[in-house]
């Protein structure tokens, strides 16, 4: 197989990640979705290493089915959901609490202060 860019899209539902020819054709993609936690209303929250896990199925689904080596992709491209937010545990590489995700509305009233 030829060169391929395996692009990752992690959004706020699942993760997308495709694998494009040098034409700029799809030559394989794969979803994998997660759960969001709705702990009180108004918050809105992602179990961070499910996200991970989610990426690392998701690319290796979609090189799978493209039939093309690890060795064929020489790029990644990514984009995320940006605004979530998780603080990781810096010895036990961890996640100290589900991630804060943008459609979190517990900050709306500091934000506003700010203005």
């Amino acid at each position: 197989m030829s060169e391929c860019i395996l692009a990752i899209d992690q959004g706020t539902t699942g993760t997308t990640a495709l694998v494009v020819g040098k034409d700029g054709t799809t030559r394989a993609r794969h979803n994998v979705e997660f759960a969001q936690h709705f702990p009180q209303p108004g918050w809105v929250e992602h179990d961070a290493e499910e996200i991970w896990a989610s990426v690392e199925i998701a690319c290796r689904e979609a090189v799978r089915k493209s039939g093309a080596s690890k060795s064929d992709i020489v790029a990644i491209g990514i984009t995320n959901q940006r605004e979530t937010t998780v603080i990781w545990d810096r010895h036990t590489k961890k996640p100290i609490h589900h991630a804060i995700v943008w459609q979190d509305r517990r900050t709306a009233a500091r934000c506003n202060a700010l203005k």
